[in-house]
């Protein structure tokens, strides 16, 4: 066996990538493979008429900008990943249909926050106040955690961090109560649970208002070419660092040696790599049926048999012949819902959210035109029992004609009579492009005891093949652009410290 790369990354996904620019721009010597012809995974676009539509992006959070930079804006410019981020600074309108109903629109700036939801929900501005001060004790505690490798001083975290230690053990909504915040105001701040696939009852606390305070704090991003052009500005750092990305390159068995430990990947069945370590931006299930028996341990068996795989989703790309001003939506992201409690929004699948690209970057779509998502979260149980090749389109067009026709009567808008491209995902779509099990988007569903802080403490335990990494949605992190950024650096940087006297070699043989 001959080895070729220090790094073997599988999958061009958003993880992929950032670990796979991290070590070319260290200068290991790096292959990305890809199994289509375009990297990003999800994070793409795809063209119907004069249209080009993004897949799945919403809005990114956790970027910020030059003046106050957060995780994602730091990784791409440490990595030279050039991006012309475009910013949108209300968070979200979000409109609740049934009984304890509401129609808010709250801004982002902790006190334009603050403001805007004392509109809304009066006496709630010390609660807001106490809230983010929990937060900023929670982003504390998580540094120091990971400082520690996961094994952080037991007397410094019940001491310092006992605020952090009572809350990882809770839910979203049982902090919310128990800060004073009344129903009506935690449904409010429940709404960005749909970004996570997880309502707010079982939804680790910490997890989720780390994410809704970098909302925020930093407002929503959008790259100003779709997140394509995240993908490629991450491409570019490879190959001009001298490593390469492949494409129609599909792995198709993962190799090992006689101890067990990961040396190279079989692509497209017939031709063997081999590397110092292989990185898997692919759930352990697909690696694991990639893998011969005897090379998948047991706990990983256990592990993958008691996860419960993440949600997925029902999309509705709409290219429209008239602009975002003359349809009248005034508005980025909209969240719609039948009932404000998140959970019975999660039970029935009665929330769904729209976006217009055009209203943060004028020009996404051609002149006199815009674009419209309409994004439901469901499940491959949430299918029809009988739904096969012959009712499919029926079933898309039903679903899709559903949401359009409540959409024009919740938000007074008259969108059918301008349709001009139409375009309808499912949760089959996700499984037939991405390759995920139920067509997840979110890896595994991160709750109860597979929640964020259980998978950090037992990260070390649960990767157990040696020079075999994981990095994106199914990783410690959860799902997210911004977490399978981080993700993938985090790997990829892990990885450098480790060969560093590889690099260091290289280096003196360049001087020489």
């Amino acid at each position: 066996m001959h080895t070729q790369y220090d790094v073997i990354v599988v999958g061009a996904g958003n993880g992929g990538l950032a670990c796979a620019a991290t070590t070319a721009k260290a200068g290991l010597k790096t292959l990305l493979l890809e199994k289509h012809n375009l990297p990003g995974g999800c994070a793409s676009s795809f063209v119907r008429g004069r249209f080009e539509f993004e897949p799945s992006l919403h809005e990114l959070c956790m970027v910020g900008d030059e003046e106050k930079p957060d995780l994602v804006y730091n990784i791409f410019k440490e990595l030279g990943a050039e991006v012309n981020w475009c910013y949108e600074r209300n968070l979200f309108r979000a409109i609740c249909k049934g009984p304890g109903g509401y129609d808010v629109t709250l801004k982002a700036g902790k006190q334009q926050f603050i403001e805007s939801f004392e509109q809304y929900c009066p006496g709630s501005r010390e609660k807001l106040e106490n809230l983010f001060k929990l937060q900023q004790t929670d982003n504390e505690a998580i540094e120091y955690i990971y400082k520690m490798k996961g094994k952080p001083n037991a007397l410094v975290m019940a001491f310092k961090y006992g605020d952090f230690m009572r809350m990882a053990s809770h839910s979203v909504k049982e902090v919310l109560e128990e800060l004073g915040f009344d129903e009506k105001a935690v449904n409010i701040l429940s709404t960005y649970w749909g970004y996570l696939g997880v309502p707010a009852d079982e939804l680790s606390a910490f997890h989720y208002f780390n994410m809704m305070t970098t909302y925020i704090n930093d407002g929503a991003a959008m790259p100003k070419d779709r997140s394509h052009e995240l993908s490629l500005a991450l491409v570019k750092v490879i190959e001009d660092h001298g490593s390469s990305v492949w494409y129609n390159a599909e792995v198709t068995q993962f190799l090992y040696d006689e101890e067990g430990k990961a040396i190279g990947v079989e692509i497209n069945h017939r031709q063997k790599l081999y590397a110092k370590e292989i990185v898997s931006n692919i759930m352990p299930n697909r690696v694991a049926n990639l893998s011969k028996e005897q090379y998948v341990p047991e706990r990983t068996r256990k592990l993958m048999n008691a996860r419960k795989f993440g949600i997925s989703t029902f999309t509705v790309y709409l290219g429209l012949d008239c602009t975002r001003e003359q349809l009248g939506f005034d508005d980025y992201t909209v969240f719609i819902s039948e009932d404000p409690d998140s959970r019975r929004q999660y039970d029935t699948k009665g929330m769904y959210i729209v976006n217009c690209l055009n209203k943060v970057i004028e020009d996404s779509s051609p002149e006199g035109t815009c674009t419209l998502f309409i994004t439901a979260l469901l499940e491959d149980s949430d299918l029809p029992e009988d739904l096969d090749e012959y009712n499919y389109e029926k079933y898309k067009t039903d679903m899709a004609e559903k949401y359009i026709v409540d959409a024009e009567k919740v938000l007074g808008l008259k969108i059918r009579e301008h349709i001009e491209e139409i375009e309808i995902a499912t949760p089959v779509t996700m499984a037939r492009y991405l390759g995920t099990p139920a067509g997840t988007i979110y890896g595994y569903r991160l709750s109860d005891w597979d929640n964020l802080m259980a998978r950090t403490a037992a990260e070390q335990a649960d990767i157990t093949v040696p020079n075999l990494n994981y990095v994106g949605g199914h990783y410690i992190r959860g799902d997210g652009y911004n977490v399978a950024y981080y993700t993938g650096n985090l790997i990829g940087g892990r990885l450098v410290t480790k060969y560093s006297d590889l690099l260091s070699a290289k280096k003196e043989q360049e001087v020489e």
